[in-house]
């Protein structure tokens, strides 16, 4: 597929400027939000870390699918909360989601929202370790 035939689902750019901090400027589909390291990164922990935006999306999309399919359903699933940790074991690297379903669902019915977890957009593109194609662009001026 070529980049003219290509579809966007999504657009971000993050801008950092030289200080004592790590505080990055994000636009993300036409919303601004801010990321920085944690103090143990030599940041000052004003805002999220690039690896909580990551879990903050995985989580969204988590709840989201989840939620849509259970409304397409018909079933009655109240609330959708998910816990993630991002973890580094030596040279091991994973993520735990924990999944908490609210409403008179049955076992059938959670069962299937947990693979259904297993198969949210977001989901596959971290588990397929999603290429990054990175080029140089040249400053104005």
């Amino acid at each position: 597929m070529s980049e003219q035939d290509a579809k966007t689902i999504a657009l971000a750019s993050a801008d950092i400027r030289t200080g004592p901090a790590y505080l990055t400027a994000i636009h993300a589909d036409h919303h601004d939000l801010s990321a920085d390291e944690g103090v143990h990164g030599g940041g000052k922990g004003a805002a999220p870390s690039p690896f909580g935006l990551v879990l903050s999306g995985l989580g969204a999309c988590t709840a989201m699918t989840l939620r849509m399919y259970a409304e397409r359903k018909g079933w009655p699933l109240s609330r959708v909360h998910v816990n993630l940790a991002y973890r580094v074991d030596g040279d091991h690297r994973y993520i735990d989601r924990i999944l908490t379903l609210d409403g008179a669902l049955d076992d059938a019915q959670r069962a299937r929202l947990a693979d259904i977890a297993e198969r949210t957009p977001v989901t596959l593109a971290i588990k397929g370790g999603l290429p990054i194609n990175t080029s140089l662009h040249a400053p104005a001026g």
